[in-house]
């Protein structure tokens, strides 16, 4: 016996439900245009809607309007704790107005990221959120000789032209080290991050350039390749080795500090005892640790955010030009900081 096929739900199902006319439900179910109608009726069409089961069809709505409804995201290392909730922040903001968002790890691989930049090509993105620039970075060049829009978040480039959302980072460093200094430390240490990376090198130039102000040693520096535990933990050692008379180290990210953290307890040296540190990005649960990490906290859900509004914009239109939105961090001083024992 063969088995019949239920009829597809149409939006003239849901209008002679609701008794509008098919174009008020159209514009009802519609992100972009729900706010031409009141609200009442919206409620009244959403609630038809999935009493009758049904679902938009995306295709044809791409089709019409010649778009996708989907963006790309690019990012480094979705092991990095601070990449998730900037995720959160842009699936959140994307899917309230329709839009469908495909995520790609790149393991801070250029060639990774030319592979998932040609996938996301080929389902049509209609635009692409990028965390993993470099300072000097062809995949965004790529991005703009193919006029595709994309906004940097996090990261950004040394020319101007593109759309950014980043962190204040003159803000955040010099907020650690008036916070050390106030403790009494003369002898404050680097571990820098990679300086192919706008977060590494603006944080390493910023706390060199503090440091001098305040006519303090700026030479007590470790550059690292990446931003993980494993790098924090070799250039610990390597910097101790060169010079052991510093007193605390600022960490250009939160894993960095945490390698320093275990590279100190291997040897039997005290946090902060013996040396204070600190680490930015304000990760999960640096507050259960022991000692508790001090950090810079970095709005990570609310620079996702932003950054597909901005995104959205320029998909529609609307986005007068490129610019850099920098966002305010915030210290937060816990007990992995105190005063200099020297």
């Amino acid at each position: 016996m063969q088995r019949k096929t239920r009829r597809k739900v149409t939006i003239r199902d849901i209008a002679d439900l609701v008794d509008v006319h098919h174009s008020t439900v159209s514009r009802a179910l519609s992100p972009e245009k729900c706010d031409q109608i009141s609200p009442e009726v919206v409620k009244k069409v959403e609630k038809a809607a999935k009493k009758l089961g049904y679902y938009p069809n995306i295709v044809a709505s791409s089709l019409k309007q010649n778009r996708s409804f989907a963006i790309g995201v690019l990012i480094p290392d979705l092991m990095n704790p601070v990449f998730p909730p900037i995720i959160r922040g842009i699936q959140d903001t994307a899917e309230a107005v329709g839009y469908t968002v495909i995520t790609a790890n790149t393991d801070d691989e250029e060639a990774k990221e030319r592979d998932a930049l040609r996938m996301m090509q080929g389902r049509s993105i209609d635009g692409v959120i990028i965390a993993t620039a470099r300072r000097t970075d062809p995949v965004i060049k790529e991005c703009i000789d193919n006029d595709i829009p994309l906004v940097l978040v996090n990261r950004t480039i040394d020319h101007d032209g593109v759309n950014a959302v980043v962190i204040d980072e003159d803000f955040g460093i010099r907020a650690v080290l008036d916070h050390l200094i106030s403790l009494k430390h003369t002898n404050i240490a680097h571990i820098a991050g990679p300086q192919h990376t706008s977060t590494g090198y603006h944080r390493a130039r910023v706390m060199a350039d503090h440091l001098r102000v305040h006519s303090l040693r700026s030479d007590l520096v470790e550059i690292t390749e990446k931003f993980t535990v494993e790098e924090g933990r070799r250039a610990f050692r390597k910097l101790l080795a060169r010079d052991n008379g510093f007193t605390a180290i600022v960490a250009g990210n939160d894993l960095l500090a945490l390698g320093c953290m275990d590279a100190m307890k291997e040897i039997g040296l005290l946090v902060p005892e013996n040396i204070s540190i600190s680490g930015y990005d304000d990760i999960q649960f640096l507050e259960r640790m022991s000692p508790a990490l001090t950090t810079v906290l970095v709005p990570k859900y609310e620079m996702g955010s932003q950054a597909t509004r901005i995104l959205l914009d320029m998909i529609s239109g609307e986005n007068n030009g490129p610019g850099e939105l920098r966002m305010q961090p915030r210290l937060v001083i816990r007990n992995s900081t105190a005063v200099a024992y020297k």
